[in-house]
Formats: structure tokens, sequence, C-alpha cells
């Protein structure tokens, strides 16, 4: 099981060091929010793109709640934290045996290590922001931001 663990792993830590951009504008925050909107359909989730603390885009799609944009909070912080995705951090502490807690120095009202947010890093710069899905299964909601991130990149 541990060696499903770290191929899990592995493949986010590569995913993370891939999907780099060389800028990140308002512009591109709108044009990649169209997309996830896009490539999203009629799922039920919440989408929420933001560099710094200013939220560039934000939509909730057809049956989203604002619970939705309570756990878009609660993964956010984590990336801004850690400088990771939310999935990245939840798996790499459960390969761990651990969770993210008060143990860790945080509130888990506060953090959500559960797959959906995804730093907006830039080459020489760092993380700059965070775009998030909320609505689906943790994996499916990383899996969504990735495959939109990977579409904006080659379409840039």
């Amino acid at each position: 099981m541990i060696a499903m663990s770290d191929d899990v792993i592995s493949e986010l830590e590569a995913q993370e060091r891939d999907l780099v951009f060389d800028g990140f504008s308002n512009a591109d925050a709108w044009r990649l929010g169209c997309l996830l909107v896009e490539m999203a359909g009629e799922l039920p989730v919440a989408i929420d793109i933001r560099r710094g603390t200013q939220q560039l885009f934000h939509a909730g799609l057809e049956g989203s709640a604002a619970d939705n944009d309570a756990w878009i909070a609660r993964k956010v912080r984590v990336v801004e934290r850690y400088a990771a995705s939310s999935y990245l951090v939840g798996r790499r502490l459960a390969a761990k045996g651990q969770e993210l807690d008060a143990g860790m120095g945080v509130n888990p009202a506060d953090y959500a290590a559960h797959g959906g947010a995804f730093p907006i890093r830039i080459r020489n710069v760092g993380v700059v922001g965070v775009v998030t899905v909320s609505g689906l299964p943790q994996a499916d909601d990383h899996a969504l931001v990735v495959s939109a991130l990977k579409r904006f990149r080659s379409e840039r």
C-alpha cells in the first residue's frame, strides 16, 4: 500500500514541477476560470481563482452550495501555508499516518488537506495564487484543476 501512496505522491509532485507559468494576469484568471466552467459542464462544483488575497474568478455551478465555498477557503489556506496542492499535502500526511490538525499548528476548521486547490506558480518567483474546485470527490476535484491547467498552458 505504501508503494501506491509513493506513486501517487510522485505523480502529484511531478504535476507541480510541470505546471509552472511565466506569468499570470487577471485576464489569465478569467480565461482559466471560463475554461474550468466549460470543462466542468454540468458537474455540481464551485470554482475559485485568486492571486494573493484577491479573488479574480468565482463561479458556483448548478448543484453547488455555499458549503463548497467554505471548502474552497479551507483548501486555499493549505496551498498558501504549504506552497503545494491541497491534495499533495493530504497524500503526504496520509502516507505518514498523520492528519492536518492542531498538532501541526492549524485548526482543521480552517484548513482542509483535501484535493482541489492547486498553486499558481510563477517561474523564478514561486506561488502567487491558487485555483480551486470543490464539489466532487477530492481526487476528481484535483484532476479537473490539473486538466484545466494543462489545457490552459497548451492554449497560451
